[in-house]
This record gives structure tokens, C-alpha cells and sequence, in this order.
């Protein structure tokens, strides 16, 4: 039995059925702390499966807590209900950032920008022949089939509008003249190299990054990719050439490299499309933007308006409010959405005018 035991990146156990958070009830501790800079990604509930850790018996059971707290809160139907939860646990929690007065008095400013992109006529042609097909069979199928028909509809949505070569898987496109997003990202290189600054680019598709690296190889760009499969050692290099400013470009993928780096070189960080949740956002952007930045950081959110893009900016704003309201100011895809309605589901992502 242990006197204390400290679970660094406890989101890891958002999943109270999962093998890492049950093997981790198994160790004995007469105290337990969780640190984690994203408490709750997508719902409450990954709340709970912490503090069911770290203060046994607090919030109750599972059940009970998503019937007292969890979808009032989550649905906006009760904000008496945001209130009473975080009196609850705020005694348990201490929660610092960054903007917090005292706590890194030497970070420059931080700017964030959402870019807004027009979709090509070939994108705008495919999204609306991609959205007219899956709903018609989405509106045939039920159960699992029907959810994972959904999945597959919002993930071929977002490569749409990254680029039509990434959803159709072609073997070697024709990469110019055809994405909105690739067009504004090349007059963002421009005028960052121009300036002699080094940029971050990160995508959740590494069909992307191989994309953006072919294309920006063209242009006499150098860069560089770092995903899930790159070595420990190749990983280490990458990061001292970034660092040293061997190589202005950095190509992320969003998942692999969203934690446990110092690129702190970067002055932009690029995000080309978005993920479901803003906390794996931030803690990407966090790579640049840490303790040792002595230059304004500078981030850039690349948005297909009138798409489904539009639609997922707005989530993120709400997801954001909904865990500062309960743990007070200072991934895959949302269950949520698998379970909209058809209607709900069209008008999630009908194609509106402002995107051609």
C-alpha cells in the first residue's frame, strides 16, 4: 500500500471500464491525486470517472450522477444545476492557467484567429453529393449500422473540406487550384516565412499531412511530419531541428503530437481542421505556446464556412463554456451527434450558400 499515488494525464481514465482505469483502482493509496489538463473533453461524465478515483463515493454512482447533474447541466435545461455541481466539487480541485495572475508572468500575448475559407466548386459539388447520398441511407438503417453510417458521413464532410484528394484517396493528384483551406494556408507560409518565423501545422488525418507535404515540397518549402508511428529517437531530431530552425515548417498530426513536446520556436500555430473537442486543441496548441516562449504566439483555425466546420466551431464554443461553468474560470466524435434525428442530422450538415 502506497502513502500517495499521482496519475499524471488522468484523462486517460475518462473511461471508468477501461483496462487502465480499473488496473489503476488496484493500487493501494492512502491518498490520490489526478492531474490533467483536460478534465472533460466531450461530457461530464469524464468528470466523474475522476473524481470516482481520486475521492471515492463524492459525486455517487454513475447513474445517479448523470440523472442529478450531468444532462441538466449538459442540456442547458438547468443552470441551478451547473451551480450546485461545481459548489460540489471545487473543494476537491485546484485548477491553475496559464492567464492566471502569478502563474507565468513571462508569457508574451497570445492571439487566436478563426479563419473562414470558401469551398471550391469541386468541394462544394462533392459535399453536397456526399450529404444527398448518406442521408438517404442514413434515413434506411437503425442501430449501430445507422451510427456508423453518421461517423462515416462527418468524417468524409471534414476531408472534404480539407481537400478532395484526401477523401477520394487518390494516388497522385493534382493538389493545386482545388481546396479553399490549401489556398489560405499557402498565403499564411508566405508571409511567415517572409518574416522569418516557424509554424506548426497540425491535422488529425495523416493523409493530410502527406498531402501538405508533397505540395509544400513543390514550392521549395522545407518541412517536416511527426504522427503516431515516428520513432522515439527520429521524433528527438525532429524536434532539435525544429528547434534550432533548421526546418521553418512543422507538420503535426494532431493526436500523436498534442502532448509532451517544447516547440517553443513557433510563432504560428496552424490548425487545419478541427477536432471534436477544445481541450486536445489547446494542448496542441500548448506545444508553442509554454513556460520558455519569449515570442507572441499567434493561432490560426482554418474554417470551411457554411459547412459542417461552421457547426463544430460552435460546439467547441459551448464545450469550452460548459467546463469553465463547472470547474470555474481560471478525439472521437461526439455520442451526441451519432444520435440526432435525420432532421437534425441534414440540417447539421446541409451545405449553406456562404460556402461557395
Amino acid at each position: 500500500s502506497w502513502g500517495l499515488v499521482v496519475a499524471d494525464e488522468a484523462q486517460h481514465v475518462k473511461n471508468p471500464y477501461s483496462a487502465t482505469a480499473r488496473q489503476l483502482r488496484t493500487i493501494g493509496a492512502r491518498a490520490r491525486v489526478a492531474l490533467s489538463g483536460t478534465p472533460v473533453e466531450n461530457n461530464l461524465s469524464e468528470l466523474w470517472a475522476i473524481l470516482d478515483w481520486t475521492t471515492p463515493g463524492l459525486l455517487g454512482t454513475l447513474g445517479s450522477f448523470r440523472t442529478r447533474f450531468a444532462a441538466a447541466v449538459e442540456g442547458g435545461r438547468d443552470p441551478a444545476a451547473a451551480a450546485r455541481l461545481a459548489a460540489l466539487v471545487r473543494p476537491f480541485l485546484l485548477r491553475r492557467r496559464k492567464s492566471d495572475p502569478g502563474i507565468a508572468p513571462e508569457l508574451p500575448p497570445k492571439t487566436e484567429t478563426d479563419r473562414a475559407v470558401s469551398l471550391t466548386p469541386e468541394q462544394a459539388g462533392l459535399y453536397e453529393a456526399v450529404v444527398r447520398e448518406t442521408l438517404t441511407a442514413i434515413a434506411e438503417a437503425d442501430g449501430m449500422a445507422r451510427r456508423g453510417l453518421v461517423v462515416k458521413l462527418l468524417t468524409g464532410l471534414k476531408q472534404i473540406c480539407n481537400h478532395p484528394a484526401q477523401y477520394l484517396k487518390e494516388e497522385r493528384p493534382r493538389i493545386e487550384g482545388r481546396s479553399g483551406k490549401l489556398e489560405l494556408l499557402d498565403e499564411l507560409l508566405d508571409t511567415i516565412l517572409a518574416e522569418g518565423a516557424c509554424t506548426l501545422v497540425f491535422t488529425q488525418y495523416v493523409g493530410m499531412a502527406r498531402l501538405l507535404e508533397t505540395h509544400l515540397a513543390g514550392r521549395g518549402v522545407r518541412t517536416q511530419f511527426l504522427h503516431g508511428g515516428t520513432p522515439v529517437a527520429e521524433r528527438e531530431a525532429m524536434v532539435a531541428r525544429f528547434q534550432s530552425g533548421e526546418v521553418p515548417v512543422f507538420l503535426l498530426s494532431l493526436k500523436a503530437a498534442g502532448t509532451g513536446l517544447n516547440l517553443t520556436r513557433a510563432e504560428h500555430v496552424v490548425h487545419y481542421d478541427r477536432w471534436w473537442n477544445p481541450a486536445v486543441e489547446a494542448q496542441a496548441t500548448d506545444r508553442a505556446y509554454r513556460i520558455g516562449q519569449d515570442r507572441p504566439v499567434q493561432v490560426h483555425r482554418l474554417i470551411a464556412e457554411g459547412t459542417i466546420e461552421d457547426r463544430i466551431a460552435t460546439m467547441l464554443d459551448r464545450k469550452r463554456e460548459l467546463a469553465d461553468t463547472v470547474l470555474g474560470t481560471g478525439g472521437d466524435t461526439p455520442p451526441e451527434l451519432t444520435e440526432l434525428t435525420d432532421a437534425e442530422l441534414a440540417e447539421l450538415v446541409r451545405l449553406r450558400g456562404d460556402a461557395r
